[in-house]
């Protein structure tokens, strides 16, 4: 007969300790270690002993596995589809987290209704009554006949209920309210979070039951509960928002079954969240004359080109010491790329204060948007507008060369599709043709070359 083993787990880290004590010895947070209570084996158990008791293998050969065919679940909403890779995999635990109030119920009682229509599909809610779920889903114009709504914390009798109704689709909302007879700790602790996740990630490998969870984020936007539970799932999706905007964005930085970093767009109306089809024409600021500092870039977010407005914005410090903000653009970077604007273009600005903005609330992670952002900044610096309807993407190198960025054909005819005419790209990404679609693409292999050629 099993052991019953007591320790105790950090609720602020996770760190487990086999005694209490007042202070954590991992995160040194005080009065946050919670008992934990796990099964262990017999001591006095042989290892022949497990193993009969084990049964027959259960492991197959990759052979056997590739040949079943691999159907993914199609939730109806394209954006939400492109971020998970193509749809929902059999099997797979989804994890989406974001700020209170920004859709992530919304979202996903939407996909759970598309669902609902082939497959049966189990909308478990911990924080609303079944009254108040169906009520926001009249609301959202939602049909919801085949959904099946269910107000409920513990995980056994979840996990009962969805075996009793042969659910395809589970969706928890949300995860941080959920509570597991595996451990004593409070709902939302770090144990209590970990154990119920654990629980799900295991039913849903076992029954091959897709898993969608709900997470809160801190307020530092980390979802909340401890590190271990990004690592248990196999996607972690992140719901962001400029406060001004009514546009959402749904991003995956972790995906085992399609692209990292891949984007979604939303609009929020009054029906609900709906997909944006084009989200370049949200993120470009169609000024009706040339306006000094804002250059226009195609970056490019998962498998999908996006055009984007970088502004810049140099002004006369206020103070001793000049400011270097940057927003939607790492601060690193900006402070490497004026170097070299120093170094390469014999332009300083020394003595001035240097603001960059990414229009939209995008964050710019890769460096095809040192060249663009370097021109609005000159720019601005001398209130020259970089000539119209002309987009520009390329990496800096130190010594001042223009480096080629991936996918350079891509980009340019997502350009072309928005209207631009020219392009400044590094050489090594034009195309052999030189054109495309009409569009006059310039290839330049040095910054000082550039900053002639821009303006």
């Amino acid at each position: 007969m099993a052991r019953q083993k007591t320790s105790y787990v950090c609720g602020n880290c996770g760190a487990r300790t086999a005694q209490w004590q007042g202070q954590c010895p991992a995160c040194e947070a005080w009065n946050t270690l919670e008992i934990a209570v796990s099964s262990i084996a017999p001591a006095g158990a042989s290892r022949n002993a497990r193993m009969v008791a084990a049964g027959p293998s259960t492991s197959r050969t990759v052979t056997d596995i590739a040949q079943e065919s691999d159907v993914r679940a199609v939730t109806g909403i394209g954006e939400l589809d492109r971020v998970l890779g193509g749809g929902l995999v059999a099997g797979s635990v989804v994890l989406l987290g974001g700020d209170p109030g920004i859709g992530k119920s919304t979202l996903l009682l939407q996909a759970a209704d598309a669902l609902s229509r082939e497959r049966p599909v189990l909308y478990v809610s911990g924080e609303e009554s079944v009254r108040q779920v169906a009520s926001r889903a009249q609301r959202l114009g939602l049909d919801a006949i085949a959904l099946r709504l269910a107000a409920e914390t513990r995980v056994e009798t979840i996990l009962e209920e969805a075996v009793a109704s042969r659910a395809q689709v589970l969706v928890i909302d949300s995860i941080q309210t959920m509570q597991t007879e595996l451990s004593e700790s409070s709902a939302g602790s770090a144990v209590q979070v970990r154990e119920s996740a654990a629980r799900l990630v295991r039913f849903a490998k076992a029954t091959g039951t897709a898993v969608l969870l709900i997470g809160h984020v801190t307020k530092e936007g980390l979802i909340a509960g401890p590190r271990i539970l990004e690592h248990m799932v196999d996607t972690v999706l992140y719901f962001e928002s400029d406060p001004a905007s009514r546009f959402r964005v749904v991003r995956a930085v972790k995906n085992r079954f399609g692209a990292a970093n891949e984007l979604g767009v939303f609009a929020m109306v009054e029906q609900g969240l709906r997909e944006v089809r084009n989200p370049s024409a949200i993120f470009l600021s169609r000024h009706p004359q040339p306006v000094s500092g804002s250059v226009v870039t195609v970056v490019r977010e998962g498998s999908r080109p996006l055009l984007v407005e970088v502004q810049a914005l140099v002004d006369e410090a206020q103070g001793m010491n000049p400011r270097r903000v940057a927003v939607g653009f790492e601060s690193s970077r900006l402070a490497l790329l004026l170097a070299v604007l120093h170094r390469h273009g014999g332009v300083s600005t020394a003595g001035r204060d240097v603001f960059i903005n990414v229009v939209g609330g995008v964050r710019i992670g890769e460096t095809s948007a040192d060249f663009p952002a370097v021109l609005a900044v000159l720019s601005s610096l001398r209130d020259r507008p970089v000539a119209t309807e002309t987009a520009c993407f390329g990496e800096l190198g130190l010594t001042g060369e223009i480096r080629p960025v991936p996918f350079g054909e891509e980009r340019l005819r997502e350009a072309q599709k928005q209207g631009f005419k020219r392009a400044l790209v590094p050489s090594a990404n034009v195309p052999r043709k030189g054109l495309i679609d009409g569009m006059e693409v310039e290839g330049v292999s040095r910054l000082s070359e550039a900053l002639d050629k821009a303006f």
